[in-house]
């Protein structure tokens, strides 16, 4: 297992996980992950896995559809840094741009069809 440390842009919102080494990640063509571009950790990982440190109030949530899934960004720089799975609730998964290390357009991506389910 491999320790990874990521933040937003401006650092307000940090978060570090365990997991093995980041060779692939995922992209998903729903309306909303189309539109941000992100490239997502694949697999998830588990809520207690993902330790967080916030800066006050500079965690916000956005929602959409069946409100099931929990888009969080930093309201400060703007930043996507994680997300709760729709597929799988208690579960994440973190913006391979925001760990340090990891070159999000350098590694393999599958697509997740979430257009089909919206």
């Amino acid at each position: 297992m491999t320790q990874y440390n990521g933040s937003c842009h401006c650092g307000a919102i940090k978060f570090s996980f365990a997991c093995g080494e980041i060779s692939g990640g995922l992209g998903c063509n729903c309306s909303y992950c189309e539109r941000r571009a992100a490239v997502m950790l694949n697999p998830p990982i588990a809520d207690a896995d993902l330790r967080r440190e916030i800066d006050g109030d500079a965690l916000s949530c956005y929602q959409f559809g069946d409100r099931v899934a929990k888009h969080y960004f930093c309201n400060r720089c703007g930043n996507y840094t994680f997300h709760e799975t729709m597929r799988k609730p208690g579960f994440f998964r973190v913006n391979l741009g925001c760990v340090e290390g990891v070159d999000s357009f350098e590694i393999e991506r599958d697509v997740y069809n979430g257009r089909e389910l919206l």
